[in-house]
């Protein structure tokens, strides 16, 4: 897919699965700002996205620096939100309320906040990504609130679909990924998460690159538009 001449926002470019979709959209010609909650961050994913990107920080829940940041960005194509916090869980038994606002107004409200400064500058034929997770149809113990989370974004994904059109909005649900969103976890709590990728009808684990590309997807084509895409390496079948 040829993106030369099209602009791309990735609220969350900086580190994982953001920066791949970031780096994906350069690859193909698009000129890519990414933005970050951290200055640190921004830095060392424009050092590795090349002179086809900016960068600034952005508070996700500001709607006023959100309406600002878009300001300044001006006219774009598409809109793609990957911000979010590392993951960690939480049974019912060590539940915290203020934790699990904290995923709510990252994951959700930030989106929110985004969509609501983003959309009024979005070209024709522009799209939205957001984010869900494979969690909201097939949840372990421990993942309540993250679930609830996933579920949410997959009913606002069909809302604004609704709401925006003809403005295309998706969702991509990943499964579990091997990226920087796990860092709250042990190394061996993750390698066991890792390792269980081999159960999966894919075999193995799933890459940043691999979610990436449904990001891309979710950009090109025309036609689609409420739909979660799940990209789990089969995680739903069994």
């Amino acid at each position: 897919m040829d993106m030369h001449g099209q602009r791309v926002v990735v609220v969350g470019g900086t580190s994982g699965i953001g920066l791949a979709v970031a780096q994906a959209a350069a690859g193909r010609g698009a000129d890519v700002v990414v933005a970050s909650a951290r200055q640190a961050s921004v830095d060392k994913a424009l050092a590795r996205l090349g002179s086809r990107a900016s960068g600034e920080t952005l508070a996700v829940t500001d709607a006023d620096a959100a309406a600002r940041f878009f300001d300044r960005v001006g006219p774009l194509d598409h809109v793609v939100y990957t911000a979010g916090e590392a993951l960690t869980l939480m049974p019912v038994a060590e539940f915290h309320l203020e934790r699990a606002l904290t995923f709510f107004r990252t994951r959700y409200f930030g989106a929110l906040t985004v969509v609501h400064a983003a959309a009024p500058r979005l070209r024709p034929g522009g799209s939205i990504t957001l984010t869900s997770g494979s969690a909201a149809q097939r949840p372990g113990p421990g993942w309540a609130v993250a679930a609830s989370v996933c579920g949410a974004m997959n009913a606002l994904t069909r809302a604004l679909a609704v709401e925006l059109a003809p403005v295309r909005v998706n969702a991509v649900a990943p499964g579990v990924v091997r990226s920087p969103l796990w860092s709250g976890m042990t190394d061996t709590e993750r390698e066991a998460l890792y390792e269980g990728g081999r159960s999966l009808p894919v075999g193995r684990v799933g890459e940043v690159d691999d979610v990436a590309a449904a990001y891309l997807y979710c950009m090109g084509q025309p036609y689609g538009t409420g739909t979660v895409v799940p990209v789990d390496g089969g995680a739903l079948l069994i």
